[in-house]
């Protein structure tokens, strides 16, 4: 029974902190605006004498090869790139192949404006390890040029005494193979089409031409037809083309090279629905009923005008699913996954009104179509809006859940709440104030005033709680959990 206590609590932060570092650099497809400039771009390279461009291939060699692992393999692929643009009649040699490769490449410095957000889990691996050690993996939003968003990773492990050792940081950052889902059911991608309100006779058209499954192939053939040979007004036919495009190329697999370290992965934008970047992971340990684990993340994608709630399926953070999430319920940003089933359906919380922390259940991890408010902004440091700062966590008490408030001047606090194991959708208690809020030197940044945190961990009777400062660089707090459900006050 928890038992009504003034508020006195102990928070120790700890002096790690992760900073954005700019040389940490991927390689990006670099088009420039207006495709007529292309074939103009190669016919300079092709015109180049040899021992010119045998020159010029050298010194980018010279200046690029010690920054990313396999570069000659990059400008191939951004060749392939742009190889319907080359004359068929043209010969060129293996050097100024590889000079289009390279003039059709750029860096992008993946952490130069900010590393923030971060989210920690248990490593899938915990051989090897001391008495009373964790290995775990935190995933952290990175941003660069154009505040575009991607998925980075560390490593480390805490040790018997909670200290944070993390491991050394690559210098390199590598890109994944991609690759889009090899087949679509058309009933789940009409349905989704219909949440997207862009189900029409237009769709009805093409997808009446498919089979039950079909692949990314077969529904572009029958766009290329039907734009061909329009059957309905071109305008809107080409809007819901963009739609379905859209749609399709936001499921796919990502592949890293598993021998790489962990820090070397990053998740970078791939599809159009992402183009402004991946917003906020949040990652969890989730343990099916036969046991099996298997790590998924919510996060947002971002296209510069709408939002998209996507879902990351891994189970070794070399592989990665990335899945569309599907129902009326899930509209909104700040979605985290209970880690288990409960009464045998699957539990997230969510913030579809943009202002309530709310609770959703459903059998299909997928789909989500109905959700109820289970907590309302009632504390001053919380009054503009409130949401959860990652997945629950499992105490014999309850569920802990942290939860983030917005203030006045827009200052984010962290604060805390307990949910019944069985009825999660019942707070049972909760922190009267904020258990973070920014100090001083955790004020100054990016976006002023917010501390921030998208999952936690226990490790040996302690809450370890990732944070990040104003939406710039991220530390660590770390606090008793027994402590810290004492200091909750009961909700009636």
């Amino acid at each position: 029974m928890i038992q009504k206590k003034p508020f006195s609590l102990l928070v120790k932060r700890k002096k790690n902190k992760l900073l954005g570092d700019s040389s940490r650099v991927i390689t990006r497809l670099h088009l420039p605006d207006g495709e007529y400039r292309i074939p103009k771009i190669i016919q300079r390279i092709a015109d180049l004498p040899d021992t010119t461009a045998d020159h010029i291939l050298a010194q980018i060699l010279i200046d690029f090869s010690q920054r990313h692992k396999n570069i000659k393999g990059i400008f191939a692929r951004h060749l392939n790139e742009v190889k319907e643009y080359i004359p068929r009649e043209t010969v060129l040699s293996e050097t100024k192949m590889a000079l289009i490769g390279a003039y059709f490449t750029m860096e992008y410095s993946i952490e130069s404006a900010a590393l923030f957000n971060p989210s920690i889990v248990p490593h899938p691996d915990q051989n090897h390890l001391d008495k009373g050690s964790l290995r775990f993996i935190m995933s952290l939003r990175a941003t660069g040029e154009g505040h575009i968003s991607s998925i980075v990773f560390r490593g480390g492990f805490l040790d018997s005494d909670n200290r944070v050792l993390f491991d050394p940081t690559s210098d390199y950052v590598e890109t994944p193979e991609v690759h889009l889902d090899s087949a679509y059911d058309r009933h789940l991608f009409d349905l989704k089409l219909l949440e997207m309100e862009a189900s029409n006779e237009v769709t009805a058209h093409l997808l009446g031409q498919l089979p039950e499954v079909f692949t990314y192939n077969e529904l572009k053939n029958k766009i290329e037809s039907l734009r061909t040979t329009p059957i309905f007004p071109i305008p809107h036919q080409n809007k819901i083309f963009e739609v379905m495009d859209w749609l399709i190329n936001s499921n796919y697999e990502i592949n890293f090279h598993p021998h790489h370290r962990i820090s070397e992965r990053v998740i970078f934008p791939v599809s159009k629905n992402e183009s402004r970047g991946i917003e906020d992971a949040r990652f969890v340990r989730f343990i099916d009923d036969n046991g099996e684990v298997t790590y998924y993340a919510t996060y947002t994608a971002y296209n510069d005008l709408t939002i998209l709630p996507q879902l990351i399926t891994t189970k070794e953070f070399i592989n990665f699913n990335i899945i569309t999430l599907n129902g009326k319920a899930v509209q909104n940003k700040g979605m985290a996954l209970f880690p288990r089933k409960i009464d045998g359906r699957y539990v997230m919380l969510s913030r579809q009104d943009g202002e309530n922390n709310q609770i959703m259940f459903s059998e299909n991890i997928h789909f989500w179509q109905e959700s109820k408010i289970i907590q309302e902004p009632t504390r001053p440091w919380e009054f503009i809006q409130i949401g959860n700062c990652g997945s629950p966590l499992e105490t014999d008490e309850g569920w802990l859940v942290l939860t983030h408030g917005v203030g006045p001047m827009r200052q984010y606090c962290i604060g805390a709440i307990l949910l019944d194991l069985e009825n999660p959708a019942k707070i049972i208690a909760r922190l009267e104030e904020p258990l973070l809020s920014p100090h001083e030197e955790e004020r100054e940044g990016y976006v002023p005033n917010v501390v921030y945190s998208c999952g936690s961990i226990i490790h040996n009777n302690e809450l370890v709680i990732p944070y990040a400062m104003a939406d710039f660089m991220s530390g660590i707090a770390t606090v008793g959990v027994r402590e810290l459900i004492n200091s909750m006050q009961p909700v009636e």
